[in-house]
């Protein structure tokens, strides 16, 4: 069995187990490519219980997050088609470790990016954009502390970057008259509000995100995929939830969307 295979073998061990994530003996990737060789397996050996790919994440889109990690651009995971859901959503506690969640804008594509199609820059991709909406990302704290920072990076692009899905709010098809960059975002819980941002605070535009990961994956020799959903980084920091909490996260022009934990 190769390492990237042993590696993902020991994640899906971890994750069925509700642990914390740790490679060691041997098994940390010493790269980025092989941290996302190893998500691709531990995703894949997921998808017969949680579905096929249906969408992607971007994460660490600020300049900050990026210059903490020793990073120069965002990292990305899979969304696996069982865990996009719909607001007003019930989140099992049952199902975490310890639950969180962020306030970010989804964008659904109508048609694909393949590959061939690189570059892509903002408007490019916005063509494929068929709607965006408020969305939750729904994350999973399994971050063991006291990890270097490169240990942390890579384990964290090996484990799907802590995602456990999305809960979606309703699609806004006439999206293209709003200003995405100067919208705000904020999430409340339990009716108090906790966090605020602007979409501008995601790599300038909500959407530029989006041309990054098409371009990305275009180098891998993949593409986006009509129909799939990508959310494209925190307006609100993470915030960790327990049961009997519920949230309520809503941004200029796209309307709300909401969860509870049971």
């Amino acid at each position: 069995m190769s390492r990237v295979a042993q590696a993902a073998e020991a994640l899906l061990e971890q994750f069925r187990g509700k642990e914390k994530y740790l490679l060691e003996g041997g098994l940390l990737p010493d790269s980025i490519a092989e941290a996302y060789a190893v998500q691709a397996a531990f995703q894949g050996a997921l998808a017969g219980e949680y579905g096929a790919v249906a969408g992607y994440k971007i994460a660490y889109t600020t300049a900050a997050l990026q210059q903490a990690s020793g990073i120069s651009e965002p990292v990305a995971g899979v969304i696996l088609a069982n865990n996009v859901r719909h607001s007003p959503a019930v989140l099992d506690s049952a199902n975490f470790a310890q639950p969180g969640i962020e306030c970010e804008v989804a964008a659904r594509l109508s048609a694909d990016l393949p590959a061939s199609g690189a570059p892509y820059d903002r408007d490019g991709v916005s063509e494929a954009v068929d709607a965006v909406m408020t969305a939750f990302e729904v994350v999973d704290n399994r971050r063991t502390q006291g990890q270097d920072t490169q240990t942390q990076l890579l384990t964290t692009i090996s484990s799907n970057i802590l995602n456990a899905g999305v809960v979606l709010g309703v699609p806004v098809t006439d999206w293209r008259g709003i200003h995405l960059a100067g919208c705000r975002g904020y999430m409340t819980i339990n009716g108090e509000l906790v966090g605020e941002g602007m979409g501008a605070d995601v790599m300038g535009h909500p959407l530029e995100p989006l041309a990054w990961l098409a371009n990305t994956l275009a180098a891998r020799g993949e593409g986006l995929s009509a129909g799939m959903v990508v959310i494209t980084g925190s307006i609100v920091p993470p915030k960790w939830l327990k049961a009997g909490d519920s949230a309520v996260i809503g941004i200029d022009g796209l309307g709300e969307a909401s969860l509870s934990v049971a």
